[in-house]
């Protein structure tokens, strides 16, 4: 009898978690599909890149996961029920209603913008979460004459990027960011005079401590009253998980993240595994792992690992996750690359400039090398005869 293993989002943690755990588990009783609405992989951490007018290099699965035992069904995923082990999916455009049955899951169905309950955001603001997000804000950016206005509203990783990549792009537009604290509160003062200096240089206007009461169709007003002009406004103030957990059994925070042990097993459903951003898994003194690449890959790492241990009935690998550095591009030219201590607080030692805009690239590609290599491990004939199983069952599709 088959072990069938359904993985759920091919986001960087669920398309890592897939192709490890085909090259941990390549046995003829064991199946893996992998469940996604697109048939291309999505760099999350480029989005930015996509909406400022770049083209990003396309990364078709058919391609990445040529070599493995994974199936790649495309579809949308509508619904689980972790009570009788099955997900419910549809063709993307909705249509074709399905079960799939499953003995072991792996949630990594991510996160999407959160608009936060503010009055007017999803009327009238652009999100960078999705590919789709991105390309709306693309096409709207371009249409923008000289001297028009964007806004930036958070003052995280993701506004920043955002903010000094529009900036550097469109010099001929009027960039402001709006942060809830101050600029770069987070960092070490190196990481935060690097931070001004290049925000300063790109012209970018900085509203500090500033509250978003409203979002309108001509900028935002802020929770005092005052009013800030805007042609376009870009939300970045947060991410929510993606809702479909909340109608299940699983134990769950109150935000919504499924509440996982330290291999990413779910505690309340034992078949469950859960990665990235939708789950809530703890670090270094017991501190919450923020939702990020840097979190979620080891977290893939984690739970495949576990699982073809489980599988083996060997001892199951249990590598505490910690943090290393936070990598910030602002802009193509520079960067910040803030070192921090395993729980993820900044230490004073950063790179900055040309060296740290390297540093931040050769990890992005690194994440998409990841995802595109999961047979970099595998012997050479088990990756034989993995590619020739992969085309059989392709050949078989096209002749259906």
């Amino acid at each position: 009898m088959q072990h069938r293993i359904v993985v759920l989002g091919a986001g960087y943690t669920g398309a890592i978690a897939a192709g490890r755990l085909a090259r941990r588990l390549h046995r003829e009783d064991v199946t893996i599909t992998l469940v996604n609405p697109e048939p291309d992989f999505v760099e999350r951490v480029r989005l930015h890149q996509l909406a400022a007018g770049q083209d990003l290099r396309p990364r078709p699965f058919g391609e990445m996961l040529a070599g493995t035992d994974v199936r790649l069904r495309l579809a949308r995923t509508t619904a689980v029920d972790v009570d009788r082990r099955t997900v419910t999916v549809a063709a993307a455009d909705g249509t074709g209603h399905e079960e799939l049955a499953y003995d072991t899951l792996v949630y990594a169905l991510g996160s999407g913008w959160n608009d936060g309950g503010v009055p007017g955001t999803a009327e009238h603001a652009h999100e960078l979460s999705s590919r789709p997000g991105a390309l709306r804000l693309r096409d709207r950016l371009a249409a923008l004459e000289a001297g028009r206005s964007v806004v930036v509203v958070g003052g995280g990783l993701t506004g920043l990027e955002a903010a000094t990549e529009i900036a550097e792009t469109r010099p001929d537009l009027d960039v402001a960011l709006a942060a809830h604290g101050g600029l770069g509160d987070w960092l070490s003062q190196k990481g935060r005079a690097h931070l001004r200096k290049v925000v300063d240089g790109l012209g970018i206007t900085v509203h500090e401590h500033t509250a978003i009461g409203a979002v309108e169709a001509d900028g935002v007003r802020t929770a005092d009253g005052r009013t800030v002009p805007a042609d376009v406004t870009v939300w970045t103030a947060g991410f929510a998980v993606h809702p479909i957990a909340r109608a299940t059994t699983l134990e769950l925070t109150d935000s919504g993240r499924i509440v996982v042990d330290d291999t990413m097993r779910s505690v309340s459903h034992p078949d469950v595994y859960a990665v990235g951003d939708a789950a809530m898994a703890v670090g270094p003194h017991d501190k919450p792992l923020r939702m990020s690449c840097a979190s979620g890959v080891p977290m893939a790492w984690q739970a495949a690992d576990a699982i073809a241990a489980r599988l083996a009935g060997v001892k199951v690998p249990r590598v505490p996750i910690r943090y290393f550095q936070q990598c910030v591009s602002l802009g193509r030219k520079e960067g910040l690359i803030q070192f921090v201590t395993a729980d993820d607080r900044a230490v004073d030692r950063a790179l900055t400039g040309r060296t740290a805009a390297l540093y931040k690239e050769l990890i992005c590609k690194g994440a998409a090398w990841t995802v595109a290599n999961p047979t970099v491990g595998m012997p050479t004939r088990r990756r034989r005869v993995a590619r020739q199983e992969t085309a059989g069952r392709a050949r078989a599709g096209a002749t259906a």
